[in-house]
């Protein structure tokens, strides 16, 4: 039987969704990512709910791919689940609010760029790691690059290195950065209770038409080139690295 790795619960309005498998950092398995999607969907078809709380339990967000699941499968249908699963959190007819205070990788970060608000705590860090195992952050660019200032996507998608909320901030990958996640995201749902749900669901297309427009246009190609990098022997070798926590062959010391 498979495990609950997903909560929902619905109150006042909103369906909050949390991301429940701290054993390995909420990693995009295939049962995560199916059970996130049905519950995505239960959020859209409840007349009672008029936007959405994506958060988490433990010190993660999301962790990105499961690297373990995607070694045995292969990448290429890993990702269109994630790339399926973006667009339906683009295309949602109701606002999505991330709340996140814990840690974002690679993948996660395609989450985040999807929701329409994004609230970070203290503990939140960022890192596109993709390029130190081999790989591009390719389908997360999809949600990430809209939104991000161009030249602090250059320097984070490059250089994987992690930075934290207030960067996320300042360049764009979040809305807010805040002290207390608990009031600064009560805040924000506060005031999406207060909207009317025909106008939230009238104004969400507006501000996604074009990025769905660009899932249209380049999933396909992204899913085979992250399928081709997957395949590599550079990133069969970062990803080795990874699992046995040492330098890859291919870093320069």
């Amino acid at each position: 039987m498979t495990p609950q790795l997903v909560q929902y619960s619905a109150d006042r309005g909103i369906a909050r969704i949390a991301l429940d498998s701290p054993r390995n950092r909420n990693a995009l398995s295939a049962a995560l990512v199916g059970q996130l999607s049905e519950a995505l969907r239960a959020a859209a078809g409840d007349d009672r709910v008029r936007a959405v709380e994506l958060t988490h339990t433990g010190s993660a967000f999301c962790a990105g791919a499961d690297l373990s699941e995607a070694r045995q499968e292969g990448m290429a249908a890993g990702t269109r689940r994630v790339i399926a699963l973006l667009r339906l959190m683009v295309a949602l007819p109701k606002p999505i609010v991330g709340s996140i205070d814990g840690h974002v990788r690679a993948g996660g970060i395609g989450l985040v760029g999807a929701c329409d608000i994004v609230i970070a705590g203290p503990a939140t860090t960022f890192a596109f790691t993709e390029v130190r195992l081999g790989l591009a952050a390719a389908m997360i660019s999809l949600t990430t690059l809209p939104k991000m200032d161009s030249r602090a996507a250059s320097r984070y998608f490059l250089t994987g290195e992690t930075f934290g909320a207030a960067a996320a901030a300042r360049i764009g990958l979040v809305t807010e950065a805040v002290d207390d996640i608990d009031a600064g995201t009560l805040a924000i749902l506060d005031s999406l209770r207060s909207a009317s749900p025909q106008g939230l669901r009238e104004t969400k297309p507006l501000l996604t038409a074009s990025l769905l427009e660009s899932f249209d246009r380049k999933a396909e190609g992204l899913t085979e080139l992250s399928a081709r990098l997957f395949a590599s022997a550079e990133a069969a070798e970062g990803m080795a690295a990874f699992m046995e926590k040492r330098p890859p062959s291919w870093a320069v010391g």
